[in-house]
């Protein structure tokens, strides 16, 4: 009796376990078919006051311009700021290693102003700019170096050998630039906070619209570095 009621059970699921069985096969099918979650690209800002957001409200310093900037047209990134007021180059390359995560796959190199505000010797400042960038490379993270203009006042023989490190350094390291952070900036009042030095919220605003056809380039592409 109990042989000849399970033959009947299992008559009556066989065709249930086929259909759950054909279900879950198509069901294989169709998600191979759907295309990939790509995952965000992440950015780094590295550098100093100007990348912190000096003195400025929630929302309105260069990173999360930026990542807002980027996101309206259509890329999905993260941009993490890891600038630190008062940062040298020497500076930044004793904290490089915890300041830009694994899986950051774009710095933004902002670094040196500092220096020349300090009198570092230009020598110094592109050797540990020359550092970072090598470290960056070995971990396959692509770079973009942003440079700083020596002030005047620095006399011209500084000024010639301050302002020559980032595009040696690009041409070097076959680096994206963008020559001068402050770019329509500096010197002019309406963009600046009351110090004359750090930029106001609308000066963040030219620097992302000038940084970001930069940026976008290296968007492009599969993820690691060339």
């Amino acid at each position: 009796m109990a042989i000849k009621f399970l033959g009947k059970f299992l008559a009556a699921v066989s065709p249930l376990a086929k259909m759950l069985s054909a279900a879950a096969a198509l069901f294989v099918v169709l998600a191979a078919q759907l295309p990939a979650q790509a995952e965000p690209f992440n950015i780094v800002g590295f550098g100093d006051s100007l990348m912190a957001g000096y003195e400025l409200g929630p929302g309105e310093g260069f990173t999360d311009r930026l990542q807002a900037a980027l996101r309206e047209r259509g890329h999905e990134v993260t941009v993490a700021n890891a600038g630190v007021s008062g940062d040298t180059t020497s500076g930044g390359l004793s904290r490089l290693d915890w300041s830009v995560p694994d899986g950051t796959d774009l710095v933004i190199l902002e670094l040196g102003a500092n220096d020349m505000l300090r009198g570092v010797a230009p020598a110094s400042t592109e050797k540990n700019l020359e550092e970072i960038i090598t470290r960056l490379k070995a971990r396959d993270i692509r770079i973009l170096l942003v440079g700083m203009y020596a002030a005047p006042n620095l006399g011209p023989d500084y000024q010639q050998a301050f302002n020559s490190i980032y595009p040696r350094l690009a041409e070097k390291h076959e680096l994206p630039l963008v020559p001068f952070f402050l770019e329509g900036v500096a010197g002019n009042a309406s963009l600046q906070l009351a110090d004359g030095m750090h930029p106001n919220a609308q000066g963040i605003d030219l620097m992302v619209k000038n940084v970001l056809p930069e940026v976008e380039l290296l968007l492009q592409g599969d993820k690691p570095n060339m």
